[in-house]
């Protein structure tokens, strides 16, 4: 923040003073002082003030969330508990002199840290970019000078700054810290700095009638009995939110004067997601196992073959071949990718990469009814007069009373109700009549009148009379049989998930008052939930997928089911909020498994719902929209909002959509799969080819007389396989893995290493057979045996590659993907280095022809039982397929 006169203090400060020994009271400023010292007033800013201030005080925003460096990228990179492994391993060859392995080393460190600084880098850059498009915006009230009338627009939050006048409403983020100038009903959610879960009540009004403000007792500003500062009425802070109301305030403090900013700063990093925690667990097994083992081939070597220390580089070596040194690099990228073409291509926008892994591990998707399964607006169903057949002129009854309300009444516009009933009336059967008064809808009442000229009978008007059921058989002149039998009608009817409207007419003399009394009943008209159009088409791709949508909604549990219904979503089971209440945690734990809507449902209910789903081993995504959808959507695995949803909701999600298109939900998950897929090919297959090529090298140097590779020869082959491995992140899985959830499971993933990398040994060991008896000759066995291994081991990690990454069933009617031709590329790497010029330095010298029809027969049983455990893996195992 550049230098400049500083605004004066308008809130407690932060940091108490060394030594409080009795509680200090401040005076609250008034208004008119807040206004002073800010040299603004209720107009606002003019344009150029509030430039000059930007250029002063710097942008709104959380110092924490701005873009990392390139240095500090690299910093972080270094700080990977795989990068510090190598180098402590690179430290440990320099201390013995082994400069070749420690040059290697660090060049591998190197090479880790810049790509995968890069990567985050290119990351950062394009998130960023996709934040801009549903970057939070602020009503602000401005002047172009200081002679013209203030005008409200729309500016980035970035853009406020001290002083600027702004307008706040339902669903509004406060985006800075603000003092109120006006109010109407204004209730605002604190949960973020004070933990109050319910919205709290605030005013225009001053503070309290002594004017003081109890500084100091609560230094951090945290304090919920009513005596911190989040209790004044009259402040707002940056990072709540409008549950109800509107108001208009005055920007007191932004970016890193804030109140939100220093929650923020003592808050630190967010909880790691669970594919974060899956992944680190895996790591530091590995990492466990990549330091026990220069210990081990130390101690097995001094006590089998009386080396000592010569080992160390080649224990050192081995130890980093065990390491997947790409993983965060290739982690990050395959995140990143498809984050960005998620974004290109189906306009979803990505706010937290480990995101895409969880939607792609999601498997029960929580929606809301209203406005992500149907459109806020009803639809006429029916028709239907009283023997309950359909019934044209009952329609055409209620959308004349629809339209003459609308006229006569003055109403600005039609409710949804009448809005439905005229959008299906034929416009000249409306005409048909002449309106003479109207009795607008009347919520005691629950019914609506209007009073028409009876076409062709002068003297004669027409009373129109619909509302609700019972309200209007009330009316009308029937036997208590009769009315008994149509009530049952119009409930069988709501029961149904219908919306009932019942009409009724009678005629009068013309002159005469509206009397609702003696009327003849003509029909009911049913309506129901307007759905949205691709919602059908959205969830039978969701179902194919393996995932189970749950409708929580507020509505009526018939209503909910009507629209499951006609969506085609299988109800399994309905819970009311009223026997939700009733149960406890393992109960409902138990039951939502088995339960498929949840109605009468308060946002607590939706979040309770959401955690016991995840306390059953699901992983859960919440979809919603409005502020009641917020704790729910926090909650989640994996929140997902439309563009156009509460801001502070959108604000909040993991995922944006570009609309309220549930298709774009079915490709994020798709993307997701993808690369999460990725991500648990190159975990699999790398970490069981590294095992394996241990196992063999620690048995081999235990066998023979010299060590079966040297140190340089396993950091370059290793070297050579990470490059090749790179290409994971832009392979393509086959179809069948993007039809269920991909969920990284450390302890399954486990055994298929375990399982696989004991096969690539045994294939390693079979060329160890084959070197140790069929090429013995006069010449140098050392380094034909280096070679021999060297050009085996590399082939058969490409063998790996190719077979594991397309599976048993996967082989067929594939073209060849970045994975394939990346193996192609090692192995022709571990046939023709050893003959070429760069063979010499590494050690390595040409082999004879007969080794090469032998390790064809190796790697030929080595394919075949690779397959057979593969299929006999993925029967098994099919989350490992």
């Amino acid at each position: 923040m550049s230098a400049g006169p500083p605004l004066p203090q308008l809130t407690p400060p932060l940091k108490a003073p060394e030594s409080t020994p009795t509680p200090t009271l401040t005076p609250v400023p008034t208004l008119l002082e807040v206004l002073r010292g800010l040299d603004t007033g209720p107009r606002g800013l003019t344009e150029g003030q509030a430039e000059e201030r930007l250029g002063r005080f710097g942008e709104n925003r959380v110092p924490d969330t701005r873009d990392p460096s390139w240095a500090r990228l690299l910093a972080r990179s270094a700080r990977d508990p795989f990068t510090a492994v190598l180098l402590c391993l690179g430290l440990v060859s320099a201390a013995v002199y082994a400069w070749g392995t420690a040059s290697v080393i660090l060049l591998l460190v190197a090479v880790s840290c810049v790509l995968r600084a890069s990567g985050e880098h290119r990351a950062d850059r394009s998130t960023a970019g996709l934040r801009r498009l549903v970057a939070t915006t602020v009503t602000v009230q401005r002047r172009a000078d200081g002679d013209t009338a203030p005008a409200t627009r729309e500016i980035p939050v970035e853009e406020l700054v001290p002083g600027d006048v702004v307008r706040l409403g339902p669903g509004d983020l406060v985006p800075a810290d603000v003092r109120l100038l006006r109010s109407t009903g204004l209730t605002v959610h604190q949960a973020a700095l004070t933990g109050e879960s319910a919205p709290v009540p605030k005013s225009a009004g001053e503070s309290d009638p002594t004017g003081t403000d109890p500084a100091g007792t609560d230094p951090a500003g945290t304090d919920t009995a009513g005596t911190g500062v989040f209790q004044q009425p009259h402040l707002c802070f940056q990072g709540t939110s409008v549950a109800s109301g509107s108001a208009t305030a005055v920007v007191t403090a932004t970016g890193a004067d804030t109140r939100f900013a220093a929650a923020h700063r003592r808050t630190g990093k967010p909880p790691a997601t669970s594919f974060e925690r899956s992944v680190q667990g895996v790591s530091w097994i590995l990492i466990r196992f990549a330091l026990l083992t220069p210990p081990l081939v130390l101690m097995a070597n001094a006590a089998l073959r009386g080396r000592g220390l010569e080992t160390l580089p080649f224990a050192v070596a081995v130890a980093v071949g065990l390491t997947p040194e790409m993983l965060p690099v290739l982690v990050t990228t395959c995140l990143a990718r498809g984050a960005t073409l998620l974004a290109r291509t189906h306009d979803v926008i990505v706010r937290r990469l480990p995101a895409l892994h969880d939607i792609g591990a999601m498997d029960v998707l929580c929606v809301d009814k209203t406005g992500t399964l149907t459109q806020d607006r009803p639809v006429v169903d029916r028709a239907v007069n009283a023997e309950g057949r359909d019934d044209p002129e009952v329609l055409r009854w209620a959308a004349a009373a629809a339209w003459w309300s609308l006229q006569l009444a003055d109403l600005p516009a039609p409710d949804a109700l009448d809005e439905a009933l005229l959008t299906t009336a034929d416009e000249d059967a409306l005409m048909a009549y002449d309106g003479v008064t109207a009795l607008p809808f009347d919520p005691a009442r629950r019914l609506a009148t209007v009073v028409v000229r009876t076409p062709g009978r002068l003297g004669t008007h027409t009373l129109i009379t619909k509302g609700a059921a019972e309200a209007v058989l009330e009316r009308c002149s029937l036997p208590d049989a009769e009315r008994a039998r149509l009530r049952a009608l119009a409930a069988a009817q709501a029961a149904d998930g219908l919306r009932v409207l019942a009409v009724a007419t009678a005629e009068r003399p013309a002159g005469t008052r509206p009397h609702e009394r003696g009327l003849t009943f003509r029909g009911l008209v049913t309506l129901r939930d307007d759905l949205v159009p691709t919602a059908a088409e959205a969830l039978d791709g969701l179902a194919e997928r393996g995932v189970t949508v749950k409708v929580l909604t507020g509505d009526h549990p018939g209503t909910a089911v009507r629209t499951c219904r006609d969506l085609g979503i299988p109800v399994a089971g309905v819970l009311t909020a009223d026997r939700l209440d009733t149960l406890t945690d393992p109960e409902l734990t138990e039951l939502a498994s088995r339960t498929t809507v949840f109605a009468r449902c308060t946002p607590e209910h939706k979040t309770r719902v959401t955690r016991a789903l995840q306390t059953g081993g699901h992983t859960v995504g919440f979809l919603g929209d409005g502020v009641n959808d917020l704790p729910a959507l926090r909650t989640a695995d994996v929140g997902l909002a439309p563009r156009d949803a509460a801001g502070v909701t959108r604000d909040n999600a993991d995922l944006v959509l570009a609309g309220k298109d549930l298709t774009a939900i079915g490709h994020a998950v798709a993307a997701g799969r993808h690369a999460g897929g990725n991500i648990a090919s190159y975990l699999r297959i790398t970490l069981s080819s590294n095992l394996g090529n241990v196992i063999a090298m620690l048995s081999a140097g235990l066998l023979l007389p010299f060590l079966p590779m040297l140190p340089a020869q396993v950091l370059v082959q290793n070297l050579c396989f990470d490059a090749a491995q790179l290409a994971f992140a832009y392979d393509r899985p086959a179809p069948s893995a993007l039809r269920r959830p991909t969920v990284l499971e450390p302890r399954a993933l486990l055994r298929f290493i375990v399982g696989f990398g004991a096969l690539n040994a045994v294939a390693d060991l079979a060329t160890f057979g084959v070197l140790a008896f069929a090429l013995r000759g006069p010449g140098d066995d050392e380094a034909l045996f280096h070679s021999g291994w060297f050009t085996e081991n590399l082939l058969t990690q490409a063998v790996v590659m190719v077979l594991l990454s397309l599976g048993a069933r996967g082989t067929s009617g594939r073209r060849p993907g970045p994975v394939t031709w990346s193996a192609a590329a090692l192995a022709a790497t571990g046939l023709f280095l050893p003959m070429s010029a760069l063979g010499a330095p590494l050690g390595l010298s040409p082999l004879p022809g007969v080794y090469y029809g032998l390790l064809a027969a190796v790697l030929t049983l080595y394919a075949a039982g690779l397959m057979t455990a593969r299929a006999r893996q993925e029967r098994r195992s099919p989350s490992l397929a």
